[in-house]
């Protein structure tokens, strides 16, 4: 049998950040820049301007991959963890 009569598998790689793993950066990165990261991430999330986001280590790319909704419920859903809701 020649190789190309072989069947092979595909994996896909996923690349793309949880938005845990988003969240988690970015604040690092707002923090070390000085910047509220509270704050920064609110505005972010209530205007959608990527401008409250550093572009320091790549913050703001990183987060304007993912979805809004996508990071408001991983912040809903670790705060309904924590206070045991």
């Amino acid at each position: 049998m020649s190789v190309s009569d072989e069947t092979m598998m595909f994996k896909k790689v996923e690349d793309t950040p949880s938005a845990r793993e988003v969240l988690r950066d970015v604040y690092h990165a707002l923090q070390e820049k000085g910047y509220n990261p509270i704050e920064q991430i609110v505005g972010y999330l209530i205007s959608g301007e990527p401008t409250y986001i550093t572009s320091y280590n790549n913050a703001r790319s990183m987060i304007r991959r993912l979805e809004r909704d996508e990071l408001l419920e991983e912040l809903v859903a670790e705060y309904v963890k924590a206070k045991g809701l």
